[in-house]
């Protein structure tokens, strides 16, 4: 259902001036992003026309833009990637782990988006991956998904990982199920410090590669002493790792995995007011507590566009990563060992697949099933009301 106040609104209103105002200093990734949420389910990318097998009902929908940055566009692709994700779950506890980067280090992110979104990706699961290892902590292989956000409740750039780890993992010599405790996975701490050394490191080898780009307020980290300098104070500093509780069962976990993996910086949902030249939505302040932490926030259209559109990926970008038990060719291999240690039957491999859920919605009148009885290309409108649709098998009207 369609909520009064969307992205694309304020977009179709305010776009244009915008382009105008920033003309040049728009990438044409991020025009593409622009142009994508404004016509997103309009007749500008055409569409087709559904009709009810049982009482005829007929309704116009219009096509998806199917740009990962779009509000409207994530929710079929999150439920297809869901149905894929589930045959991957084990009957074990999952631990939520968030790795963040210190707001020093996201300042030069935000110039160097696909070097260091990759880095911390790679820091954060082998930082993971090498304390589960150690025989003094879990002493096992252990699977992760990993999903990048780069902003914060309030559109502001923020680059953190949120992953889902099973709690526990193979052995070494892949003979045992080695359990993590009931509440506990890794100790923090000790994440923390390796991965903030991992990432110094490889980042100051970048730097020294000459691989990273400055602008603006950090152009002067160019230099070298400059460059280090900025980073002293993070070397001391505690890096934020957060670990949550085990989810209480598989069904909390994809009911989690739903909510974040094809999340968008902010949703339609969250908007709720338009006047034109200013944007009121709902954020969360994380320094606040109980009621106190929804707080609601007022940005002009200029500024809201500005923060929308920082959070693009480079193209080409996964946001979506499996590492460990979870990565790539071995993933069934892994899996099938791992249901096999813990007394889990496997899946019948000469079973067929189940079918791929209708993503078309019923009729709204009687809740029949709904067929396509018209396409129309781009920028074009149905030739005519249809008329109405019979039920297969009934004589024809």
């Amino acid at each position: 259902m369609r909520t009064s106040l969307e992205v694309a609104d304020v977009f179709r209103a305010a776009g244009p001036a915008y382009r105008a105002t920033h003309a040049g200093h728009l990438s044409l990734h991020q025009l593409k992003i622009m142009s994508a949420v404004e016509h997103c389910r309009t007749a500008a990318l055409g569409g087709h026309v559904e009709a009810c097998t049982d009482c005829g009902h007929w309704r116009i929908a219009y096509n998806s833009c199917r740009n990962r940055h779009c509000p409207k566009c994530q929710g079929a692709a999150a439920r297809t990637w869901l149905a894929a994700r589930e045959a991957d779950l084990l009957p074990v506890g999952y631990f939520h782990v968030v790795f963040t980067l210190p707001a020093e280090i996201g300042a030069i992110a935000f110039h160097n988006k696909a070097l260091l979104y990759d880095l911390l990706f790679k820091t954060a699961s082998e930082t993971m991956l090498t304390i589960a290892a150690d025989p003094k902590h879990l002493g096992a292989r252990i699977g992760i998904t990993a999903v990048l956000h780069s902003w914060g409740s309030a559109l502001t750039h923020h680059p953190h990982i949120h992953m889902i780890v099973p709690g526990g993992g193979l052995s070494p010599d892949g003979e045992r199920w080695v359990a993590a405790r009931p509440a506990f996975l890794l100790p923090v701490r000790v994440l923390g410090a390796l991965f903030r050394r991992l990432f110094l490191f490889r980042l100051i080898a970048l730097h020294d590669a000459g691989r990273l780009a400055f602008f603006g307020a950090t152009a002067a980290l160019a230099e070298r002493r400059a460059f280090l300098r900025h980073l002293s104070p993070v070397r001391k500093k505690r890096w934020v790792v957060y670990a949550k509780p085990p989810f209480a069962g598989p069904e909390a976990v994809l009911a989690y995995l739903a909510r974040y993996t094809h999340r968008v910086a902010i949703s339609n949902r969250r908007l709720l007011r338009f006047d034109g030249a200013g944007v009121t939505f709902r954020y969360k302040d994380y320094r606040r507590s109980g009621a106190d932490r929804q707080q609601v926030m007022t940005l002009t259209a200029d500024e809201f566009i500005r923060r929308f559109l920082m959070h693009d990926l480079p193209r080409g970008f996964h946001r979506i990563r499996h590492y460990g038990l979870l990565a790539g060719a071995t993933r069934k291999a892994h899996l099938a060992r791992a249901r096999q240690l813990l007394g889990v039957a496997l899946p019948d491999a000469n079973e067929a697949p189940a079918e791929p859920p209708d993503a078309r919605p019923p009729c709204p009148c009687c809740g029949g099933h709904m067929i396509i009885i018209e396409v129309f290309e781009r920028r074009y409108q149905p030739r005519a009301p249809p008329a109405a649709v019979s039920a297969p098998g009934s004589p024809a009207s």
